[in-house]
Protein backbone atom coordinates (compact mmCIF):
# COMPACT_ATOMS: atom_id res chain seq x y z
CA UNK A 1 0.00 0.00 0.00
CA UNK A 2 1.38 3.64 -1.14
CA UNK A 3 2.52 5.97 1.71
CA UNK A 4 -0.67 7.62 2.79
CA UNK A 5 1.61 10.86 3.35
CA UNK A 6 1.90 11.33 -0.21
CA UNK A 7 -1.49 11.47 -1.41
CA UNK A 8 -2.36 15.02 -2.94
CA UNK A 9 -5.76 14.13 -3.68
CA UNK A 10 -7.83 17.52 -2.90
CA UNK A 11 -4.93 19.62 -2.64
CA UNK A 12 -4.49 22.45 -5.51
CA UNK A 13 -0.34 23.43 -6.21
CA UNK A 14 0.60 26.70 -8.41
CA UNK A 15 4.07 26.44 -10.33
CA UNK A 16 5.64 30.18 -11.94
CA UNK A 17 7.09 28.80 -15.27
CA UNK A 18 5.38 25.57 -15.33
CA UNK A 19 4.62 25.46 -18.88
CA UNK A 20 8.15 23.89 -19.56
CA UNK A 21 11.22 22.40 -18.32
CA UNK A 22 11.63 22.12 -14.69
CA UNK A 23 8.47 24.01 -14.30
CA UNK A 24 6.56 21.35 -16.14
CA UNK A 25 8.32 18.72 -14.87
CA UNK A 26 7.25 19.25 -11.40
CA UNK A 27 3.44 20.50 -12.87
CA UNK A 28 3.32 16.70 -14.27
CA UNK A 29 4.19 15.05 -11.38
CA UNK A 30 2.40 17.08 -8.97
CA UNK A 31 -0.92 16.11 -11.09
CA UNK A 32 0.02 12.42 -11.52
CA UNK A 33 -0.44 12.21 -7.50
CA UNK A 34 -3.67 13.61 -7.19
CA UNK A 35 -3.28 17.45 -7.22
CA UNK A 36 -4.81 20.02 -8.86
CA UNK A 37 -2.46 22.68 -10.43
CA UNK A 38 -2.51 26.01 -11.68
CA UNK A 39 0.28 27.15 -14.00
CA UNK A 40 1.99 30.53 -14.94
CA UNK A 41 3.83 31.28 -17.81
CA UNK A 42 4.62 34.47 -20.44
CA UNK A 43 3.64 32.38 -23.22
CA UNK A 44 0.37 31.43 -24.20
CA UNK A 45 1.30 28.72 -26.94
CA UNK A 46 3.26 26.82 -24.68
CA UNK A 47 0.39 27.48 -21.73
CA UNK A 48 -1.94 25.98 -24.08
CA UNK A 49 0.15 22.58 -24.98
CA UNK A 50 0.57 22.20 -21.17
CA UNK A 51 -2.46 22.62 -19.77
CA UNK A 52 -3.53 19.65 -22.63
CA UNK A 53 -0.79 17.38 -21.24
CA UNK A 54 -1.51 18.01 -17.96
CA UNK A 55 -5.26 17.93 -18.08
CA UNK A 56 -4.83 14.28 -19.08
CA UNK A 57 -4.31 12.75 -15.54
CA UNK A 58 -8.10 13.72 -14.66
CA UNK A 59 -7.29 16.85 -12.67
CA UNK A 60 -8.47 20.43 -12.79
CA UNK A 61 -5.69 22.91 -14.54
CA UNK A 62 -5.70 26.53 -15.13
CA UNK A 63 -3.22 28.38 -17.33
CA UNK A 64 -2.36 31.70 -16.62
CA UNK A 65 -0.21 34.46 -18.95
CA UNK A 66 1.57 36.00 -16.35
CA UNK A 67 4.66 37.76 -15.67
CA UNK A 68 6.07 37.60 -12.74
CA UNK A 69 7.85 40.42 -12.62
CA UNK A 70 4.61 42.39 -12.91
CA UNK A 71 3.04 43.04 -9.30
CA UNK A 72 -0.41 43.74 -10.89
CA UNK A 73 -0.29 40.59 -12.69
CA UNK A 74 0.96 38.35 -10.19
CA UNK A 75 -1.36 39.80 -7.74
CA UNK A 76 -3.87 39.30 -10.30
CA UNK A 77 -2.98 35.60 -11.21
CA UNK A 78 -2.72 34.66 -7.32
CA UNK A 79 -6.01 36.00 -7.35
CA UNK A 80 -7.75 34.13 -10.53
CA UNK A 81 -5.98 30.95 -9.35
CA UNK A 82 -7.91 31.07 -5.78
CA UNK A 83 -11.16 32.43 -7.36
CA UNK A 84 -11.17 29.22 -10.14
CA UNK A 85 -9.55 26.19 -7.75
CA UNK A 86 -10.38 27.33 -4.35
CA UNK A 87 -7.00 27.68 -2.50
CA UNK A 88 -3.47 27.07 -2.95
CA UNK A 89 -1.82 24.07 -1.11
CA UNK A 90 1.64 24.20 -2.17
CA UNK A 91 3.55 27.35 -4.09
CA UNK A 92 6.68 26.86 -6.59
CA UNK A 93 8.61 29.92 -7.24
CA UNK A 94 10.13 28.16 -10.43
CA UNK A 95 9.95 31.04 -13.22
CA UNK A 96 13.50 32.50 -14.10
CA UNK A 97 15.60 33.54 -17.13
CA UNK A 98 19.46 32.45 -17.65
CA UNK A 99 22.12 34.74 -18.77
CA UNK A 100 23.66 35.76 -21.64
CA UNK A 101 27.38 34.88 -20.92
CA UNK A 102 28.43 38.13 -20.36
CA UNK A 103 31.76 38.82 -19.24
CA UNK A 104 31.25 40.05 -15.18
CA UNK A 105 33.30 43.30 -16.28
CA UNK A 106 31.10 43.78 -19.55
CA UNK A 107 27.61 43.42 -18.03
CA UNK A 108 25.49 46.10 -17.81
CA UNK A 109 23.50 47.27 -15.32
CA UNK A 110 20.35 46.51 -17.28
CA UNK A 111 21.54 42.91 -17.47
CA UNK A 112 21.90 42.69 -13.60
CA UNK A 113 18.77 44.21 -12.81
CA UNK A 114 16.41 42.53 -15.74
CA UNK A 115 17.93 39.18 -14.39
CA UNK A 116 16.56 40.41 -10.70
CA UNK A 117 13.42 41.27 -11.47
CA UNK A 118 12.33 38.07 -13.03
CA UNK A 119 14.10 35.46 -10.74
CA UNK A 120 14.27 37.25 -7.08
CA UNK A 121 11.55 39.87 -7.44
CA UNK A 122 9.49 37.24 -9.34
CA UNK A 123 9.94 34.64 -6.46
CA UNK A 124 9.15 37.74 -3.35
CA UNK A 125 6.28 38.38 -5.31
CA UNK A 126 4.72 34.99 -5.68
CA UNK A 127 5.61 33.98 -2.06
CA UNK A 128 4.35 37.28 -0.86
CA UNK A 129 1.10 36.09 -2.38
CA UNK A 130 1.32 32.89 -1.21
CA UNK A 131 1.99 33.57 1.74
CA UNK A 132 -0.56 36.33 2.67
CA UNK A 133 -3.65 33.19 1.65
CA UNK A 134 -2.07 30.92 3.54
CA UNK A 135 -1.99 32.75 6.89
CA UNK A 136 -5.52 33.95 5.63
CA UNK A 137 -6.51 30.30 5.09
CA UNK A 138 -5.13 29.52 8.65
CA UNK A 139 -4.32 25.69 7.13
CA UNK A 140 -0.77 26.37 6.64
CA UNK A 141 0.80 24.91 3.29
CA UNK A 142 4.14 24.36 1.39
CA UNK A 143 6.57 27.13 -0.25
CA UNK A 144 8.88 25.78 -2.35
CA UNK A 145 12.13 28.08 -4.85
CA UNK A 146 13.46 26.60 -7.31
CA UNK A 147 17.32 27.43 -6.87
CA UNK A 148 20.68 26.55 -8.24
CA UNK A 149 23.52 24.80 -7.47
CA UNK A 150 25.52 28.29 -9.30
CA UNK A 151 24.06 29.42 -5.63
CA UNK A 152 26.91 27.19 -3.99
CA UNK A 153 29.93 27.59 -6.68
CA UNK A 154 31.45 30.07 -8.34
CA UNK A 155 29.77 30.96 -11.61
CA UNK A 156 31.92 32.95 -14.53
CA UNK A 157 29.80 35.11 -16.27
CA UNK A 158 26.61 34.61 -14.68
CA UNK A 159 27.44 36.20 -11.25
CA UNK A 160 24.45 37.97 -11.87
CA UNK A 161 22.27 34.53 -11.78
CA UNK A 162 23.90 32.85 -9.31
CA UNK A 163 23.37 36.08 -7.46
CA UNK A 164 19.87 35.53 -7.63
CA UNK A 165 19.99 32.03 -6.50
CA UNK A 166 21.67 32.53 -3.80
CA UNK A 167 19.37 35.00 -2.61
CA UNK A 168 16.45 32.66 -3.12
CA UNK A 169 17.70 30.10 -0.42
CA UNK A 170 18.41 32.98 2.27
CA UNK A 171 14.75 34.39 1.22
CA UNK A 172 13.28 30.83 1.42
CA UNK A 173 15.30 30.37 4.99
CA UNK A 174 13.47 33.56 6.58
CA UNK A 175 10.10 33.02 5.57
CA UNK A 176 10.66 29.16 7.11
CA UNK A 177 11.36 30.81 10.21
CA UNK A 178 8.89 33.28 10.31
CA UNK A 179 6.11 31.33 9.41
CA UNK A 180 6.31 28.18 10.49
CA UNK A 181 3.84 28.94 13.24
CA UNK A 182 1.35 29.13 10.51
CA UNK A 183 2.11 25.79 9.53
CA UNK A 184 3.94 27.29 6.57
CA UNK A 185 6.80 25.35 5.64
CA UNK A 186 9.54 26.76 2.94
CA UNK A 187 12.06 24.84 1.20
CA UNK A 188 14.86 25.17 -1.89
CA UNK A 189 15.51 23.00 -4.00
CA UNK A 190 18.46 23.41 -5.88
CA UNK A 191 19.25 21.85 -9.43
CA UNK A 192 22.47 20.96 -11.15
CA UNK A 193 23.40 20.56 -15.18
CA UNK A 194 19.28 20.26 -16.51
CA UNK A 195 18.78 19.98 -20.30
CA UNK A 196 15.98 22.11 -20.73
CA UNK A 197 14.89 24.32 -23.99
CA UNK A 198 16.19 27.21 -21.36
CA UNK A 199 20.17 26.04 -21.54
CA UNK A 200 19.87 23.54 -24.86
CA UNK A 201 22.22 26.17 -26.56
CA UNK A 202 24.69 25.82 -23.93
CA UNK A 203 24.81 22.33 -23.60
CA UNK A 204 24.96 22.41 -27.61
CA UNK A 205 28.58 23.69 -26.69
CA UNK A 206 31.25 20.39 -26.75
CA UNK A 207 33.53 22.75 -24.52
CA UNK A 208 30.96 22.40 -21.78
CA UNK A 209 29.67 18.69 -22.50
CA UNK A 210 33.70 17.72 -22.68
CA UNK A 211 34.30 19.69 -19.59
CA UNK A 212 31.13 19.07 -17.69
CA UNK A 213 29.59 16.11 -18.16
CA UNK A 214 32.10 13.48 -16.91
CA UNK A 215 32.13 15.65 -13.76
CA UNK A 216 28.51 14.62 -13.16
CA UNK A 217 28.97 10.89 -11.43
CA UNK A 218 25.44 10.01 -12.80
CA UNK A 219 26.98 10.77 -15.62
CA UNK A 220 24.27 12.18 -17.51
CA UNK A 221 22.25 15.91 -17.53
CA UNK A 222 19.47 15.90 -15.21
CA UNK A 223 16.08 15.82 -16.70
CA UNK A 224 12.98 18.11 -15.89
CA UNK A 225 11.48 14.50 -14.65
CA UNK A 226 14.24 14.51 -11.84
CA UNK A 227 12.42 17.22 -9.99
CA UNK A 228 8.75 15.37 -10.12
CA UNK A 229 9.57 13.50 -6.90
CA UNK A 230 10.82 15.91 -4.61
CA UNK A 231 8.41 17.98 -5.60
CA UNK A 232 4.93 15.65 -4.60
CA UNK A 233 7.53 14.97 -1.43
CA UNK A 234 7.50 18.77 -0.51
CA UNK A 235 4.09 19.61 -1.54
CA UNK A 236 2.31 16.42 0.69
CA UNK A 237 1.68 15.81 4.16
CA UNK A 238 5.23 13.74 4.15
CA UNK A 239 7.26 16.07 4.69
CA UNK A 240 5.63 18.02 7.42
CA UNK A 241 8.26 18.67 9.65
CA UNK A 242 10.85 19.64 7.06
CA UNK A 243 11.26 23.04 6.60
CA UNK A 244 13.98 25.67 6.06
CA UNK A 245 16.48 23.28 3.77
CA UNK A 246 18.13 23.60 0.28
CA UNK A 247 17.74 20.40 -1.30
CA UNK A 248 20.64 19.60 -3.46
CA UNK A 249 19.76 17.53 -6.76
CA UNK A 250 22.82 17.41 -9.29
CA UNK A 251 23.71 13.50 -9.99
CA UNK A 252 26.40 14.15 -7.61
CA UNK A 253 28.07 17.59 -9.67
CA UNK A 254 28.53 19.33 -6.46
CA UNK A 255 30.29 16.59 -4.27
CA UNK A 256 32.88 15.50 -7.35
Amino acid sequence: MPHSGFNLEGKVALITGGNDGIGLGIATALAQAGSDVCIWGRNDRKNAAAREKLSSFGKRVLALQCNVSDENQVEECFAATVSTLGHVDSCFANAGIFGEGTRFHEMSLDQWRRMFSVNLDGAFLTLRAAVRHMVERGEGGSLVVISSISANLGMPRGEHYAATKAGLVALIRGIAVEYARYGIRANAVLPGWVETSMTESLFGWKKIEDAVKPRIPAGRWGSPNDYGAIAVYLASDASAFHTGDAVVIDGGYSCF
